[in-house]
């Protein structure tokens, strides 16, 4: 196989895994109002600590092997348990404030922003046009998604006041900027040859391990009944550790600009179970921002068309060239025949 056509089938690899994890994740608003009475820090604790920690048991051999190499990086793999740790709380509350709809857009939304601040600030990474094509049509979508969520769902008498809202919007943007912070940390362990394993075994473990107190605090709830549970259980293990397992493979494959922002499919899908199961009514712009979503997804999956270029007119000469004396060469005409050098 070319290596030109094993790349593209890498990051096309990269970004389905991406995309699953995404699904998976967009389901964590619908599980969390199945259990009411559980506050949204125990919800955030147990879904990110034990996942967390889960993560970091299945990946403990790979830790172990590759403990010289995390421990050579681990300014980066504490920032990126830092941000692990405190994602779940800004999260959750954001969604509790503001609402399922607008919490998970603003979160999610301005994370590719963040996330490629990041890159352009540390790395100097350039970002491609075909990515602020995709990045517009992301971000436009989830601006409809945020407006229709607050416009359409919270009137009545459980609607929130002004104050809760532009908190909980205010949560969520620390939510998308920790969200970006643990993306890039968790691709920069993998781009310097961290396995994927160890390095999300190590991120989220260390950052699962730091959200243990706040479990241990709100935590109660969640041990009152079976149905409590099972939702604290369930978050834990699908969308937590199987979504993040996906979206570190996807990490080994793709930038993590490219996958904050293919994590854009999150809202859409949870504006559409919030809909299906929930009952929840979303507008017409809520609609036209998962067009546009899925918009955002088709230009930064479409693998691009590679056109050869022309060699350049120096590199064109030195075909025509032919060898000379001391080295250099003699350039002919097209359609002339080549002469032999000249005797001594």
């Amino acid at each position: 196989m070319r290596p030109g056509a094993r790349a593209g089938g890498s990051a096309g690899t990269g970004a389905l895994c991406v995309l699953a994890a995404s699904v998976l994740w967009g389901t964590t608003g619908t599980a969390a109002t199945l259990a009411p009475a559980v506050g949204p820090l125990a919800i955030g604790a147990v879904a990110m600590g034990l996942g967390g920690l889960l993560q970091a048991l299945i990946a403990a051999p790979r830790i172990r092997r590759e403990a010289p190499g995390l421990r050579a990086r681990r300014g980066t793999v504490l920032v990126g348990a830092v941000a692990v740790a405190a994602y779940p709380p800004a999260f959750y509350t954001s969604m509790r404030l503001a609402g399922v709809a607008a919490g998970t857009v603003v979160s999610i939304g301005s994370a590719p922003l963040a996330s490629a601040v990041i890159e352009r600030v540390v790395d100097g990474r350039r970002l491609s046009r075909r990515w602020m094509l995709g990045a517009a049509l992301g971000l436009s979508g989830t601006v409809l998604l945020c407006l229709a969520g607050a416009g359409g769902g919270r009137s009545g008498p459980g609607a929130a006041s002004a104050g809760p809202t532009v908190l909980g919007i205010g949560l969520g943007l620390v939510a998308g900027v920790t969200y970006a912070a643990y993306s890039f940390a968790a691709h920069r362990l993998i781009s310097r040859g961290v396995s994927s394993g160890a390095a999300m075994g190590s991120v989220f473990g260390l950052g699962g391990v730091l959200l243990l107190p706040v479990l241990s605090v709100t935590g109660t709830p969640l041990v009152a009944s079976w149905s409590h549970a099972a939702v604290g259980a369930y978050m834990a293990v699908v969308p937590m550790f199987t979504g993040y397992v996906l979206f570190g493979w996807g990490l080994a494959r793709v930038p993590a600009s490219t996958a904050t922002t293919l994590s854009l499919l999150e809202p859409a899908v949870a504006a559409v179970l919030a809909v299906s199961v929930v009952g929840e009514r979303l507008p017409l712009p809520g609609w036209a921002g998962i067009v546009l979503v899925v918009g955002c997804l088709a230009v930064l999956t479409t693998p691009a068309r590679t056109t050869r270029r022309p060699a350049p007119e120096a590199a064109r000469r030195r075909m025509t060239e032919v060898p000379g004396a001391a080295g250099t060469g003699t350039a002919r005409e097209p359609g002339k025949p080549v002469s032999a050098p000249p005797r001594g």
